[in-house]
């Protein structure tokens, strides 16, 4: 429910079907429910009743047409009573007068207390906040109407101060603007009065109070804005100077630009931002039911100025479907339901320096029938304004965060190579799964399952493990840079290969039936990268090694009631890791923040270690010029109270 608005849904197909509503359908002698019939409309009383139609789901919304506002003197068309509305409703949904769905609302709607009135446009005088309580109501915001929670409100009635009479505002901004105060000598308010209380207290009349100025306005530090969180303006300007790599790109409405996107589970999320200098192709599965469009593609996008520039949309026909739908149910109704909807969108955006130019977006359309499978595709790549090619996409020789990994093969004629994982497909078997590159500075683990039979040697099944795995890297050597030259052997740095199985391991020939040790049954691989300078503020980065090794499992054949003579499943995994060298190893405890735990700032509420921190310049909450006057003020006072307390300064007089 929303404000004096019900929203509903109805499930199935709304062909046909008669919504109407009924007003108190309550017997008022026997408080029962009346009998409900198809003959009512889309309109009782002060409700109206619409319905929004869908494919397979029907949003249907109630309304009150009626004024809500508490009535003036000599005025009609309002309420008289703070609870406005008490009232009972019945939403009905009937085909040929048989009824399918009913929905029972109580509605009980108070007044607004917002005042629409005329005010008077004689000016208040305003007494200096600073010397004078402004009111003996601060909270008392609105002329003529009662403030929420504000109980020393004169305009809110005993029956409206019992809707919040348990939350009302306190201490000064609720009414106690004259409160008595620590400082005063006839206070008691201090559970513990030192015994210099007497001396250094203040004798004064309430009106004097220093809670005046409470609301007075002076200078104002800005706050520091944390670096993970984004400033988002209000209103449309000029946003930052430039967007750098990996920040969101943002829309006229200082919403982000969303293209669906693979999230880390594999599945795919729609309201997934843009990140700025960072391409990716994805591939996401939907049906005709689930199908939803994204954004529009009339959405103005910030340059990165201030500016907003307008996407260049051109739309195209899919003629081969078959590249797209993946599978397609055998229906038996003769009449299909089919939809024009989107199958891959492609965009281009053409960037200099920390802005961009310009945006192309590619459309292809075509039709998807209910019951068949979609693989939609949805790329972003970011070309150079300067750049001669579309293939050369960056000035940066370094890596960019997504972009896949350049290998090859040193040994053979043709030197080009691959680094790829697993990506399973149907029931996640090896002999089904395709590959897909590794890609630059994201983690991964992918995998497959490999049959096995009870009667399977121990030897050849290490070694069909291991081709398994080897046939994921066909390369010798991986490419420091994006742009290393297949002729320049120093532009490439050698794979590291730890064999599973050495001269120095003695393997197991597994003797027992249906168990299997020493299977190297995960494959790791490690990719060692640093920065090794920028360009135009992008950072270059460069990987220095790879390194590839091999985990061992025990495998044993899965039994069920009986162990005949079936097959068995043998998972096998592949992890990439990417190592940013140098480490930053965590800063070793000396042994005397382990022994005197009370100086740690971390675990005790007194930091002694921070007893200057108001003389720093991480300090803003006040001007440094203050902060040092006083500290200086502070460090004189010390160095006098411990020159007269010395016994040879009493001798001096």
């Amino acid at each position: 429910m929303s404000g004096s608005r019900v929203h509903s849904f109805f499930l199935g197909n709304s062909s046909g079907v008669n919504f109407s509503i009924i007003l108190s359908p309550i017997d008022e002698e026997t408080g029962k429910l009346q009998l409900a019939n198809c003959s009512g409309s889309k309109r009782a009383g002060d409700w109206n009743l619409n319905v929004t139609p869908g494919m397979n789901t029907s949003k249907v919304t109630i309304s009150l047409t009626r004024n809500l506002q508490l009535c003036l003197p000599n005025a009609t068309d309002c309420c008289t009573t703070p609870l406005c509305v008490v009232e009972t409703l019945q939403v009905l949904a009937c085909r040929d007068s048989v009824m399918l769905a009913h929905l029972l609302i109580q509605a009980e709607i108070y007044a607004n207390s917002s005042f629409t009135g005329n005010v008077s446009e004689n000016a208040a005088i305003i007494p200096n906040q600073a010397f004078r309580p402004l009111g003996s109501c601060p909270c008392d915001l609105t002329a003529g109407a009662c403030d929420v929670r504000c109980c020393c409100d004169p305009e809110c009635t005993p029956d409206l101060k019992q809707l919040f009479n348990e939350s009302c505002f306190t201490g000064v901004f609720g009414g106690d603007v004259n409160p008595p105060f620590d400082q005063l000598c006839s206070s008691q308010s201090m559970e513990y009065t030192p015994e210099w209380f007497p001396f250094l207290c203040v004798q004064s009349s309430l009106n004097n109070t220093p809670f005046l100025g409470y609301f007075y306005h002076g200078s104002i530090s800005t706050p520091r804005i944390p670096p993970f969180k984004i400033p988002l303006q209000t209103s449309p300007g000029k946003l930052f100077t430039g967007y750098r790599q990996g920040d969101p790109i943002m829309t006229e409405e200082n919403e982000y630009f969303t293209v669906p996107q693979q999230s880390v589970a594999g599945q795919c999320v729609g309201n997934a931002p843009v990140a700025y200098l960072q391409n990716f192709d994805v591939k996401c599965l939907t049906n005709l039911a689930s199908y939803w469009e994204g954004l529009p593609h009339d959405v103005r996008i910030n340059s990165g100025t201030g500016d907003f520039i307008q996407q260049n949309v051109i739309y195209r026909t899919i003629a081969d479907m078959g590249k797209f739908i993946t599978e397609s149910e055998s229906l038996h109704t003769a009449e299909v339901l089919c939809q024009n909807v989107t199958f891959a969108e492609h965009y281009m955006f053409i960037w200099k320096d920390k802005n961009i130019e310009q945006i192309n977006v590619t459309v292809f359309l075509g039709s998807l029938c209910d019951g068949e499978t979609l693989t939609q595709r949805f790329t972003v790549k970011f070309l150079s304004l300067e750049a001669t090619n579309a293939a050369e996409l960056f000035r940066n020789p370094g890596y960019q965060v997504g972009k896949p990994v350049k290998a090859a093969n040193m040994n053979a004629s043709d030197t080009s190579g691959s680094l790829n994982i697993w990506q399973p497909a149907g029931r996640g078997l090896c002999t089904s799964a395709t590959y897909t590159p590794v890609l630059f500075g994201l983690d991964s683990l992918s995998g497959c399952i490999l049959e096995v039979g009870i009667n399977e040697d121990c030897s050849l099944l290490r070694g069909n493990v291991t081709e398994k795995l080897n046939s994921l890297i066909q390369a010798t050597h991986v490419g420091k840079r994006d742009n290393s030259s297949y002729s320049d052997l120093n532009d490439w740095v050698k794979i590291i290969r730890l064999d599973p199985f050495n001269s120095d391991t003695n393997v197991s020939s597994g003797n027992l039936k249906g168990i299997c040790p020493d299977i190297p049954a995960n494959l790791n691989i490690r990719i060692m990268f640093a920065d090794v300078g920028a360009v135009q503020g992008i950072p270059r980065q460069e990987i220095l090694a790879v390194q590839i090794s091999y985990s061992t499992v025990i495998w044993q054949f899965q039994c069920g009631l009986i162990c005949d003579n079936t097959v068995s499943f043998l998972p096998i995994t592949a992890s990439v890791q990417f190592i940013k060298v140098p480490a930053q190893p965590p800063i070793p405890m000396t042994r005397f923040q382990m022994n005197y735990t009370e100086f740690d700032c971390n675990r005790n509420d007194v930091c002694w270690p921070q007893l200057f921190y108001p003389l720093t310049r991480f300090y803003t909450g006040e001007p440094y010029s203050q902060c040092l006057a006083k500290g200086l003020s502070l460090a004189f006072l010390v160095l006098l109270a411990a020159i007269m307390s010395n016994p040879w300064f009493s001798k001096l007089f």
